[in-house]
């Protein structure tokens, strides 16, 4: 084949109906929106808005308002992640009927390309190799909570946590602030948890929208409409044009990348966390099994004992944790910061080898670590793959 994209997330769907509409021939990998499906809480909400929510297609056909259509009744604007998932599910459909659900468990240098390996055994040769896998191989982990047993601590992107209702009755910490950490305790509480949320945090900031600035965020008369609305008005809009974004410097962009990517909730998970314990300005320094639980000292002395430590500490991006790339293209990808460094059209610094996704975020701007960015990485990706020569033996 000619090009092979591994995983059907959002980047990974976009990506392959590009790359097929520019003349290419691929094959996509992967369960479609399996991270979303299955590492994702149940009865959570979509951050991103409406119009920031589409995945990216060559002729604009397959939207959330088609979609919508399609389905003859309407979607709430807030869109709940069930209706996301089965949003991803029809795109992929529609757009890639003949996508293969194995799991890629292997790719290795082969003279000209790439040599991929799948679950069950087979291989496939390939000129040239997308990764879009997500961000499911990144969870953040923090040392104190190392040498905890699975069964008493877990991340929110963890398989088993896809239903937080399995936590009912019994007492949990959530550990971390932003919008999966509120969510989840949200969720927990509902599902009949007792929680306490810490956070490094002085205080949750909530992001409480105001009429008028949102008015004129989607207003036609405004030059700097950002429909993704990732961070500060103005801002979001030189987000979503990376060629400007990267023209500034090094320590400019991490500073607004921060701005737009620091913890903080949703205004609409507010009313939900009113029967949650929230205690700020606090961490967790040692942690110890007693009893089957776990016993947490924190960094004011007091000590918490819970049934289960949820971590809520996001993603930490190290293209290392991609365990199906061999180590001699890894030593040959330069990194920075666990990142692929990565030049035009989403290409790496070894040849045919490209990342779309969270994983570009430290070359191309935070608009990749978000479905709005699927277009643009798609478009600019299969421009430079379908016209660039194949990598050499």
């Amino acid at each position: 084949m000619e090009i092979a994209v591994i995983g059907a997330g959002p980047y990974g769907l976009a990506a392959a109906s590009h790359l097929r509409a520019a003349g290419a021939e691929v094959r996509i990998f992967g369960k479609a929106m399996d991270f979303w499906a299955s590492q994702m809480p149940h009865g959570m909400l979509l951050r991103s808005p409406w119009s920031g929510s589409n995945i990216g297609d060559p002729q604009r056909r397959l939207t959330l308002d088609r979609y919508e259509l399609s389905l003859g009744s309407s979607l709430q604007r807030q869109l709940p992640l069930e209706d996301f998932v089965r949003y991803g599910q029809w795109f992929q459909l529609h757009a890639l009927p003949d996508l293969d659900m194995r799991n890629v468990s292997a790719v290795d240098r082969s003279g000209a390309g790439f040599q991929i390996r799948v679950e069950d055994g087979e291989s496939f040769f390939a000129q040239k190799i997308v990764v879009a896998t997500g961000i499911g191989s990144f969870a953040n982990r923090p040392g104190p909570f190392g040498s905890l047993p699975s069964e008493l601590v877990s991340h929110t992107s963890d398989r088993g946590n896809h239903n937080l209702a399995r936590f009912a009755g019994q007492s949990i910490a959530v550990i971390g602030a932003g919008q999966s950490g509120l969510e989840s305790a949200a969720l927990l509480t509902e599902s009949g948890a007792q929680v306490e949320v810490l956070t490094r945090q002085p205080a949750v900031r909530w992001l409480n929208k105001r009429p008028a600035i949102e008015w004129l965020m989607d207003s036609w008369i405004n030059p700097f409409k950002a429909p993704a609305k990732i961070g500060p008005i103005g801002i979001n809009w030189l987000f979503e044009h990376p060629s400007l974004f990267t023209m500034m410097s090094r320590e400019r962009q991490d500073a607004m990348a921060y701005r737009a990517i620091r913890p903080a909730v949703s205004s609409w998970v507010r009313p939900r966390t009113e029967r949650v314990k929230i205690t700020s300005g606090r961490h967790v320094t040692a942690t110890a099994v007693k009893g089957g639980q776990v016993l947490l000292q924190l960094n004011d002395g007091s000590r918490r004992t819970v049934d289960h430590v949820l971590l809520a500490t996001g993603y930490k991006i190290d293209i290392a944790c991609f365990g199906f790339l061999s180590r001699e293209l890894l030593k040959n990808v330069r990194t920075a910061r666990g990142y692929p460094e990565l030049g035009p059209g989403f290409e790496s610094s070894f040849p045919g080898l490209y990342f779309v996704g969270a994983t570009a975020a430290y070359s191309f701007g935070p608009y990749f670590r978000f479905v709005a960015g699927t277009r643009y990485a798609a478009k600019a990706l299969a421009r430079h793959a379908v016209s660039s020569a194949p990598p050499l033996g």
